[in-house]
């Protein structure tokens, strides 16, 4: 087994549950400025460990005035914001249809070729979106919170579109991490700022450190890691283990629930992931 698979999936399983509990204590702008500081630090450390050669040169970094708006700004600000209106369980399936909207973005985007998986791939993370967003009363078609759902599956449009822009940037991953989480800070802070001002918690300061350390940081480092370590198809077919482990660890921390209309639809979306991914999706998923 990949040890850096094993720890990839083990901390991201972790960060629903962060996330709903920090948002008890501080609010989506606040979690977002300190998590994105935390990063920031992470990656300027392993930048100065590694000395890659380019990655103090801003010019050579000007791709990431975009990539860091996309990601961690308005990705993360979405996706904050949903899990502060729905269940930790329903915000993080359907952000998990990310790799579908790849799928399409790809398609329209990149012109590739849409294949019979990647087709029924789609239908089946779309009628898994429709069975969570209703919490299993389809016939009704009336989406509980339609604002939340609309913010969740906007954040993984984003991410797909951000994965997009992110194959054409050349640069080493911990370099442009850096500078986009970077730039991507600074975003954060006048957002906050023009906002009034963040707010104070050690709480909700320390699970917004770990959210920055095992969200957006060291994991992502680690999955790289693991990418390069094993052959990259193996590997990521264990992404999938993640939504999984963490609806229980959302019921032993968060108390939630776990409804049986949220383990129908993930395990849809996860199929339709599935499906796209033997059409020819990136290995990364």
């Amino acid at each position: 087994m990949n040890i850096y698979a094993v720890l990839s999936i083990l901390f991201w399983s972790t960060v629903a549950s962060v996330f709903k509990l920090t948002l008890s204590r501080i609010d989506p702008v606040s979690m977002l400025l300190y998590s994105s500081i935390t990063s920031t630090l992470v990656f300027l450390l392993v930048n100065m460990i590694r000395k890659p050669g380019n990655w103090s040169s801003i010019r050579a970094n000007y791709n990431s005035i975009l990539l860091g708006f996309v990601n961690p700004f308005f990705y993360y600000l979405v996706l904050f914001t949903a899990y502060s209106r729905l269940p930790a369980q329903e915000a993080q399936a359907l952000n998990y249809t990310w790799p579908i909207m790849l799928v399409l973005f790809s398609s329209y985007l990149l012109r590739q070729p849409v294949t019979l998986n990647e087709v029924f791939g789609v239908l089946l993370g779309f009628l898994g979106i429709v069975i969570i967003g209703t919490r299993g009363d389809i016939s009704s078609l009336s989406f509980k919170d339609p604002v939340g759902d609309g913010l969740a599956l906007s954040s993984a449009m984003l991410f797909a579109m951000y994965w997009i822009l992110n194959l054409q940037d050349d640069r080493r991953a911990e370099v442009k991490m850096f500078w986009n989480f970077l730039f991507g800070s600074v975003y954060i802070s006048l957002y906050a700022i023009g906002l009034g001002g963040v707010k104070l918690d050690p709480l909700g300061i320390l699970g917004a450190v770990y959210i920055g350390i095992f969200e957006m940081g060291v994991t992502y480092l680690l999955w790289l890691k693991a990418l390069e370590t094993d052959r990259a198809g193996k590997v990521a077919s264990l992404i999938y283990l993640t939504p999984v482990i963490s609806l229980g660890i959302i019921s032993l921390t968060v108390g939630e629930k776990i409804m049986a209309s949220t383990v129908v639809g993930l395990g849809l979306i996860l199929s339709g992931v599935f499906l796209s991914r033997r059409g020819g999706g990136p290995a990364g998923i």
